[in-house]
């Protein structure tokens, strides 16, 4: 799910992949029919995964089978790929939200007990057409008796501060509505995007991020007052919320209203020094512009401040490298090593049923 900042904080760089060609944007689909099985898909998952019978442990393994093997749905994961249940059942792709949905809308069709779960300290970041894109995550859990399973596409690129809390289907679909506006705002069309967004906040309306967003698009669309007013409505249900700090000193900035920016701009500073990924930016910024020893600075507060990271450590080790400090190098390295297996181990202790 996405979070968005308008314009750069910082002129760092990121590697995507490529997105995949998505089909032109079709009617934006009511709440009922988001999580819909379309009967194709409902008649093939009654042959591959209900008709075997057997324990809920059983019918979930054959569903995990089912949604990642060539005999199933073999889905593949596409970072912009915010879809229906059906639209993802006839591309067979989907981003970490869109599996969500699918996985637990199958997983409810089979009998088992499933919800999603939201993670909201996950970053990542795309920088676009001077619009920053912070990402979180969502994945989907089933439950059996004591037992919880998740089932995550892309588990492995995940890592968090803090353990996935559940969130009920309300939440869960207007954060498809939320990356919905995002991707249409990618594509250069906020007025297709407002109806995503007003629907947003109309299922969830004390989600500060939506919010915020809202506010973007109020921007992109030339209402200056009304971005404002989104900026605001953020700030008071979160008031440490960095992307909605960030817009409004902009905005001010812009406006020449230096007593706001600069009050503003306080909070938003007191904020980002309390944010380990924040200070991971600035580092990635210094060692970009070949400022090694600020950025040792920055990487080593990343990791004072958050040090289950292991991207803290390699960033560390590589600008300690060109310090010539190979002993601290590999100190770094090593840690990292350690971090990076202690999380692939938690991964397969999460979702033993893929092993």
């Amino acid at each position: 799910m996405v979070a968005w900042m308008h314009a750069a904080i910082l002129a760092w760089s990121v590697v995507t992949a490529p997105a995949p060609a998505m089909p032109p944007p079709e009617p934006m689909p009511p709440p009922e029919q988001v999580m819909a099985i379309p009967p194709a898909l409902r008649a093939q998952l009654q042959q591959q995964v209900i008709g075997g019978g057997g324990s809920e442990r059983q019918r979930l393994q054959r569903l995990v089978a089912f949604l990642f093997d060539p005999s199933g749905l073999s889905m593949t994961y596409a970072a912009d790929a915010t879809l229906t249940v059906a639209q993802a059942y006839r591309l067979r792709q989907a981003n970490c939200l869109t599996f969500t949905l699918l996985t637990v809308a199958l997983a409810r069709e089979a009998g088992l007990e499933a919800r999603a779960q939201e993670i909201d300290d996950v970053v990542a970041w795309r920088v676009q057409d001077n619009v920053v894109y912070r990402f979180n995550h969502v994945n989907a859990q089933v439950a059996i008796g004591r037992m919880r399973y998740t089932v995550d596409v892309a588990r492995d690129e995940v890592l968090a501060r803090h353990q996935p809390e559940p969130i009920p289907d309300q939440r869960l679909l207007a954060l498809y509505y939320n990356n919905r506006a995002a991707e249409l705002l990618a594509d250069d069309d906020p007025k297709v995007a407002a109806p995503y967004m007003a629907m947003t906040l109309q299922l969830a309306p004390r989600y500060a991020s939506g919010r915020a967003n809202a506010g973007v698009l109020r921007l992109r669309l030339g209402d200056l007052r009304g971005a404002e007013r989104n900026y605001l409505q953020a700030l008071a249900l979160d008031p440490t919320h960095a992307g909605a700090l960030f817009n409004l000193v902009t905005l001010y900035r812009s406006q020449g209203d230096e007593a706001r920016r600069a009050r503003f701009q306080q909070r938003l500073e007191k904020v980002q020094q309390k944010d380990p990924y924040f200070q991971f930016l600035l580092a990635m910024d210094d060692e970009k512009r070949g400022d090694y020893a600020g950025a040792v600075q920055h990487y080593r507060r990343a990791i004072r401040l958050y040090h289950g990271d292991p991207r803290f450590y390699l960033g560390l080790a590589r600008v300690y490298r060109q310090l010539g400090e190979e002993r601290h190098a590999r100190r770094a390295l090593q840690r990292a090593d350690v971090l990076g297996r202690n999380a692939d181990a938690d991964h397969r202790a999460r979702v033993p049923l893929r092993n």
